[in-house]
């Protein structure tokens, strides 16, 4: 009888220790899934906003072309895209236009003021489409920045979230640990009652 119930500690502690095994195993499983799934989630998310933040370099370095901050060379590379942009001679054209038309209605097409018009107009639109490229390029600076911060974010939440999980790992083997070490003192406990058990009973003479 004795022998019975120390085969059955055995047995039941062996079980026990597979159990915490099987659980501990399948919430590291469900752990590593958790992982995967949140690393794919922000790989996602990084592809969906690349193109915006690399739109927002390009403005950002559109910017420190025309205010000079990456040289003199291509502040002017700068300044000549936009004077020789198709934007520029629409606009050069029409106004001229308009000042000649203007001029002739008053029968002074040649006058001072007509040369002066047309000679003043040219630097003052330049100016204009600069400011105005100027601002556009902040728009997209803007947009980049915007995008780099939803990266920025993603990936803090992703490294918290993959942090959690790698905890919740941690405890199921923490867990499962213990577990096994409580069935293995349990089986070792029931296995020196038994020997108590016999040693009493050859005390008493019962064999």
């Amino acid at each position: 009888m004795v022998g019975a119930s120390v085969v059955g500690g055995a047995l039941s502690s062996r079980a026990q220790r597979k159990a915490a095994n099987t659980a501990a195993n399948a919430q590291i499983e469900a752990s590593e899934m958790g992982v995967e799934e949140q690393r794919r989630q922000f790989d996602a998310v990084q592809k969906l906003l690349k193109p915006y933040a690399d739109a927002g370099l390009s403005g950002l370095t559109g910017q420190q072309d025309l205010l000079g901050i990456n040289g003199n060379t291509a502040q002017q590379a700068a300044i000549n895209n936009i004077n020789n942009s198709s934007e520029m001679q629409t606009y050069l054209q029409q106004g001229e236009n308009a000042i000649l038309q203007n001029a002739s209605a008053t029968g002074g097409i040649r006058g001072g003021n007509t040369q002066a018009a047309l000679a003043q107009f040219r630097p003052h639109l330049l100016n204009q489409l600069i400011n105005q490229r100027y601002q556009n390029l902040a728009g997209m600076t803007a947009l980049g920045q915007n995008a780099a911060a939803g990266t920025g974010n993603a990936g803090m939440q992703t490294a918290s979230n993959i942090s959690n999980l790698y905890q919740q790992s941690g405890a199921a083997q923490a867990g499962a640990a213990l577990a096994k070490g409580q069935a293995s003192a349990d089986m070792w406990n029931g296995v020196s009652q038994a020997i108590g058990q016999v040693s009493g009973m050859k005390m008493m003479g019962l064999f």
